[in-house]
């Protein structure tokens, strides 16, 4: 399966998705930081600025990251509803503006 995901490294739930896409053989992951260039962040503002799926992310204060694209054109936030792997349990979103994680 080929996944595109938007993220970046400072992004602790950005971190620990990667790692476990990375290490899994059937999965073919095309990883862009959005922090690592302005083309990269402007393919994924055309996304979060125009598609709905962000509303409630941009009115909570989030970045929206991570963010999955999978090969069939889903998109997702939860790439663990779509691969055979157990969500691992986590800190807190942190990626909000006051850092709450609200």
């Amino acid at each position: 399966m080929k996944i595109t995901m938007y993220g970046a490294a400072i992004c602790p739930d950005c971190v620990e998705a990667k790692t476990i896409l990375e290490k899994r053989e059937d999965i073919q992951l095309d990883y862009r930081n959005i922090t690592e260039s302005t083309k990269i962040l402007k393919e994924f503002l055309v996304y979060r600025d125009k598609d709905e799926m962000f509303e409630e992310v941009k009115s909570d204060g989030r970045i929206g990251i991570p963010f999955f694209i999978l090969e069939d054109g889903k998109k997702t936030f939860d790439i663990f509803e779509y691969i055979d792997e157990e969500k691992p349990q986590s800190v807190p979103n942190v990626c909000s503006i006051d850092g709450s994680g609200c």
